[in-house]
């Protein structure tokens, strides 16, 4: 769960979280990643992580590092067999979780992300963000030729096993981190399936979208299209890995 500045939020989402994974009657941590708030985000996170030891983790970035950047270094935490991505400000709640497993078990699917485009889906945004969801779509499906619909959905679920993979690959820091992340899971395989969500923003800022965002999601997604298809970039960290690992190896035989 990454967060920043969400101080009058933070609390509530943990609770909220906790109580319905508690329900679920499974095996849970919630790793809540503060990207550097400039208010008290982590201080509440912490206060309230103390009535569930052992199963509520709360780190800190120095900095505003992005979204992306916080998501990696959560990995450093995980100790569970599924990984789920999930926004702090519960526009997407917990609850669906449940959903997005049982279509993992039936697609035998490795990635299962939550898509607004889902025909099945309930979402209440206005119509200017719908026209640029599907723009977005559109041009993601003529670089990539992804098996979904929608990349940006805050609510996915990984096999701990894809993202320990995938990770490590991935630049992007902030607008199209989620977008790079697909992209190299299925350029390596995995199958990506996609779920209904129900949409439910928990406060009123779905307005218009600035020009800025929307030019630096542009900016990295061409930049990934341009690393995987033009420099095969992605590739070369392979062959990179294991040829420094074969190095490693012979270095240690002397």
């Amino acid at each position: 769960m990454p967060a920043y500045n969400e101080s009058g939020h933070i609390a509530s989402s943990i609770e909220e979280t906790a109580r319905t994974f508690n329900e679920f009657g499974c095996l849970w941590e919630l790793i809540v990643m503060d990207d550097g708030s400039a208010d008290d985000t982590f201080e509440v996170a912490q206060s309230v992580s103390r009535k569930y030891p052992h199963q509520v983790i709360v780190k800190k970035n120095p900095y505003n590092l992005g979204k992306g950047r916080a998501v990696k270094k959560a990995l450093h935490y995980i100790s569970g067999g599924y990984v789920v991505f999930l926004d702090a400000d519960m526009d997407l709640h917990p609850l669906q979780v449940e959903t997005l497993f049982d279509i993992m078990r039936l697609d035998g699917a490795d990635i299962v992300i939550g898509s607004k485009l889902h025909p099945n889906s309930v979402v209440n945004y206005p119509m200017e963000r719908k026209i640029v969801s599907f723009i977005y779509y559109l041009l993601v499906r003529i670089l990539f030729n992804l098996p979904c619909h929608d990349t940006q959905t805050g609510l996915k679920l990984f096999k701990t096993e894809v993202v320990r993979k995938v990770f490590p690959r991935i630049l992007v820091k902030r607008f199209a981190f989620d977008l790079e992340v697909l992209v190299n899971a299925h350029h390596l395989g995995y199958k990506i399936t996609e779920a209904p969500i129900v949409l439910n923003p928990q406060r009123h800022y779905y307005g218009r979208i600035g020009f800025d965002a929307i030019f630096k999601t542009l900016w990295d997604t061409l930049a990934v299209f341009y690393r995987m298809h033009i420099l095969k970039y992605y590739d070369r960290i392979d062959y990179y890995r294991r040829k420094n690992l074969a190095k490693e190896f012979r270095r240690m035989r002397r």
